[in-house]
């Protein structure tokens, strides 16, 4: 296999920007392609490996660039491919690689695709790189099954034909605007593979692959079981996602991306697979050697914060990756999920939890409690082995913004559950880079396409750069130190004789060995005899022991 040298990717962290609430150069509002190149400094200096580019591309934008019209052009919102270009050069400069998202499941009902589709006939070649089906019923008047859309309501929606009467229909596991293909179409895997080869002529790392759960369907499309709880159940129990099919594609995706490879150079192009995929010994599938690098740990990222069930899901995450060669990955927040420095502030319950979106009339988090346990849980994520994924943001212990008014809502959740689901737009609010700039320095003026809730003011980056005990210097300090003793190629040891509710594992590299202390109890837990800390989640005294929901490194 080409470019498997040192690996980058095993032990890598990636940093991801959503575009659009980055930063906006040109007063918009809207976060562009020029605004992040400005802004890349900050991520060298931040210490992450790469940046992973939520989507830029051409899109009517009613899914935030995740219905794509033209895979292969930057959306006039961000710029254009030559600012794609220029960004990338300069994150190779800053020692930065570029992953960029690929949205293989459905495109836009914009793309050119699709409006063929609609101008021809049913059973024609342009319908057929889609879903469409007859209806049920007497008259087709039903859908023809019973799923449901991730974002509310039917997932199929029916068309008018050409001479005016009612059609077929088409599927769409997200919005209606997001008509899914039939990857049983040789010319869809043949488009999206020319699609990845586009981007990789350019210059690009590799491809965080959007829904890489759902690319197959089982045949015939029977109906689903809509008691099944996609937090604890199989996820192959549903018709729609994990099935067998999906792995044949990223087979042949892994070798296209190992072609581009470099030898000798650490230059392997990457693949990372979105998949919300239950239990987690299917979706070590994914990361075979023969598939893709990487996938999302969201198991990790829906464990509370209790000591058993971190202690569980990191041990069984940890063996799963092993069986089959592959690093884990850990990541706690993104552009789908409430913030973590948000979700830890609620009481935590035993079992997976995944918080919908948060608005103004409902319960709201303990802030200080949340940041407190945030700080404590990155410390324990950055300190295990494998590959981290951040979320803008996270680094200054950005809250979500629970309070956004209604009216200014744009995720299609929202309006697609007639407001009974908040949606997303929270976790998505533009970054405050200045806290006496207008827009907190998000832009020129003051226009933010989501408002900025007050409070973000004085979490911006210039009241954190200098200060020891800011969030901001917590994360530069533990990116640092995971670089240095080389935590992420280490390998991990729990260790006994502590409390239940205390975490402690050691992590030995090559490098070093660092003890990790974790109280998620109530009572401070004294410091071992001799030992040296190294780093801390949370503001300490010289020998002080270990406070509730704080994090220590330690050495010997």
């Amino acid at each position: 296999m080409a470019g498997t040298g040192k690996q980058w990717w095993r032990d890598a962290v990636i940093y991801q920007v959503y575009p659009r609430s980055w930063a906006d150069s040109d007063g918009d509002g809207i976060g562009d392609l020029p605004g992040i190149t400005a802004r890349l400094p900050h991520l060298a200096e931040l210490g992450v490996d790469a940046v992973w580019l939520s989507p830029f591309y051409t899109s009517p934008q009613h899914d935030a660039g995740y219905d794509v019209a033209d895979y292969r052009d930057v959306d006039p919102l961000f710029g254009h491919l030559d600012a794609f270009d220029a960004l990338t050069a300069r994150a190779h400069e800053l020692g930065l690689r570029v992953v960029v998202d690929v949205v293989p499941n459905h495109s836009s009902d914009e793309h050119v695709w699709f409006r063929a589709a609609l101008a021809s006939a049913p059973g024609s070649l342009e319908r057929a790189r889609y879903v469409f089906r007859d209806g049920s019923g007497p008259d087709g008047d039903e859908p023809p099954n019973n799923w449901t859309s991730m974002f509310g309501g039917p997932a199929w929606t029916r068309v008018t034909e050409a001479d005016g009467t009612p059609g077929q229909w088409f599927l769409h596991l997200f919005d209606s605007t997001q008509p899914d293909f039939d990857w049983t179409n040789p010319e869809v895997r043949d488009e999206l593979e020319g699609v990845l080869r586009f981007w990789l002529d350019r210059g690009v790392d590799g491809f965080r692959i959007d829904v890489a759960h759902g690319l197959v369907k089982a045949e015939g499309l029977p109906d689903t079981d809509l008691s099944l709880d996609p937090n604890v159940d199989a996820t192959s129990l549903s018709p729609m996602w994990d099935q067998p099919g999906v792995h044949e594609i990223y087979r042949s995706w892994r070798l296209l991306a190992d072609s581009y490879a470099v030898e000798g150079d650490d230059a392997d192009r990457i693949l990372c697979a979105e998949a919300w995929v239950l239990p987690g010994e299917s979706l070590a599938k994914y990361v075979r050697p023969d598939e893709l690098h990487q996938s999302f740990n969201f198991e990790y990222l829906m464990t509370p914060w209790r000591a058993d069930d971190q202690r569980s899901t990191i041990t069984r995450s940890l063996a799963q990756a092993e069986a089959v060669g592959a690093p884990q990955t850990w990541v706690l927040s993104n552009h789908d999920v409430v913030r973590h420095a948000t979700r830890l502030g609620y009481p935590q319950h035993a079992g997976l939890q995944r918080i919908e979106g948060i608005g103004a009339d409902d319960p709201q988090p303990d802030a200080a409690l949340g940041l407190r346990r945030a700080r404590a849980a990155t410390a324990v994520m950055l300190a295990l082995p494998g590959s981290a994924y951040l979320f803008q943001g996270e680094e200054l212990g950005l809250p979500e913004a629970t309070r956004l008014p209604d009216e200014v809502r744009q995720d299609p959740t929202f309006a697609r559950t007639g407001g009974s689901s908040k949606g997303r737009d929270g976790c998505r609010v533009p970054v405050p880079w200045e806290a006496a700039a207008p827009s907190f320095g998000f832009g020129p003026g003051e226009a933010s396409w989501l408002p900025q809730p007050a409070e973000y003011g004085a979490l911006a980056v210039d009241c954190q750069r200098d200060d020891p005990t800011s969030t901001l210097t917590l994360y530069r300090d533990l990116l640092r130190l995971r670089r240095e003793l080389r935590l992420g190629r280490g390998r991990l040891t729990w260790l006994d004789g502590h409390p239940a509710d205390v975490l402690a594992f050691t992590i030995s590299s090559d490098e070093a060995a660092v003890t990790v202390l974790a109280n998620l109890g109530v009572e401070p837990l004294p410091l071992p005899d001799g030992a040296t800390v190294v780093a801390a989640s949370g503001e300490r005294e010289h020998g002080a022991p270990v406070d509730t929901d704080e994090t220590v490194w330690l050495r010997a």
